[in-house]
């Protein structure tokens, strides 16, 4: 790859530094704490030797990586499901820009269904507020991820936006490798999935051409992310009512790792994939637009087709019945649908001490705004 060393500092690791990289994770005793509580049928020390023995990212992901989400996904949902890969080509590379919902599983599922279907598993974008550990920086990087740095001084922010910005072109097109990245920073806590026009800005600024020649070359694909249930739902509507009480509120690195169990061993109902096609010649519409209506229009193409592709389950209509107080989708679930939905909001609110009333509220919304986009979006 050219100009290699702007990007060490937030690319995936190599083949040819994994070693070094496995030796520093088999002496740290918080590494080896997840390796007993990922792989509990495993002993540490078999676990480890196989580790040693992997010799590139490649075997690192299909040895370690798919067999673990694979055991979640088949302990904690209902099957994953999805729609479009057929319309995509194998030997391509796609920018993946889906809606957010999980933090570990959005684009690990994604990365399952890429290889089931003869597809190169992608580069995941993974912001550095994740990284708690040293030692889960090097975890992610094994993973085929790279860091998008946040919370900056404003030049050094201008510095990073560029070098990521490069890096995620040169990515796509000069090594035809894949990548995934949320339509947004940090997932979407309320349901209302929105494209940032900061994100389409900052891979337009690496572009060499004009706005339909740049947005052109990544080849952007919308992707669709429903699961039946969020683990993390009541966690989400929690934080809601913390920033009502007190707007000053921020999560601290320990709700993430919460957040990241919650979300790996919570069980999700059924799951979702809907791949969108790739935003090429709607691209030329925009061209006549101002610069800041062409980014606002790209996102809202991205936002659409996200929306479209939604897959709905009971739950969504149940809230978008109760949360508007209308009953337009009665015919979409029944009455033991409703009261299992309504056992299950229940359920996970009494998990949490708060404003019950509040967080009912909360959830329903989470769950009832795909509804209201997908229609807003038909109506368009």
């Amino acid at each position: 790859m050219g100009n290699n060393l702007n990007f060490d500092s937030i690319r995936p690791y190599n083949d040819d530094e994994i070693h070094e990289v496995f030796e520093r994770l088999v002496n740290e005793v918080n590494f080896l704490g997840l390796i007993n509580f990922l792989y509990p049928n495993f002993s540490t020390k078999d676990f480890l030797k196989k580790l040693l023995s992997i010799q590139s990212i490649k075997e690192f992901q299909t040895e370690v990586i798919y067999p673990y989400v694979k055991e979640v996904l088949r302990t904690t949902t209902k099957g994953i499901t999805h729609s479009g890969i057929e319309k995509l080509d194998p030997n391509s590379h796609y920018l993946f820009i889906s809606n957010h919902r999980d933090i570990v599983l959005d684009s690990a599922i994604l990365n399952i269904l890429l290889v089931e279907n003869n597809f190169n598993t992608t580069e995941i974008a993974i912001g550095d507020n994740l990284l708690i550990y040293p030692w889960i920086t090097d975890l992610v990087k094994l993973n085929k991820s790279f860091i998008v740095q946040r919370n900056l001084p404003v030049r050094q922010m201008m510095e990073s936006t560029r070098r990521l910005s490069s890096y995620i072109r040169q990515t796509l097109t000069e090594r035809n490798q894949s990548i995934w990245i949320a339509q947004r920073e940090g997932r979407s806590k309320d349901g209302d999935d929105r494209t940032q026009v900061s994100l389409l800005k900052m891979l337009n600024i690496s572009g060499k051409g004009d706005f339909t020649s740049n947005f052109e070359e990544i080849n952007i694909v919308p992707l669709s992310i429903s699961y039946e249930y969020d683990p993390c739902d009541y966690l989400k509507a929690l934080e809601f009512q913390m920033k009502r009480d007190n707007p000053d509120y921020k999560k601290t690195q320990d709700d993430d790792l919460k957040h990241m169990g919650a979300g790996l061993r919570g069980r999700k109902g059924r799951v979702h994939f809907g791949f969108g096609t790739p935003i090429k010649t709607e691209l030329k519409d925009l061209a006549t637009l101002s610069k800041n209506d062409q980014l606002q229009g790209l996102a809202e193409l991205i936002d659409n087709q996200i929306h479209s592709n939604y897959k709905f389950y009971p739950g969504n209509f149940i809230a978008d019945d109760l949360f508007t107080n209308h009953q337009r989708h009665t015919d979409k679930y029944s009455d033991e649908d409703k009261s299992t939905f309504l056992a299950y909001l229940d359920e996970h609110i009494s998990r949490v001490d708060g404003d019950k009333d509040f967080l009912f509220k909360a959830l329903l919304e989470m769950y009832a705004n795909p509804v209201k986009n997908f229609y807003t979006c038909e109506d368009k």
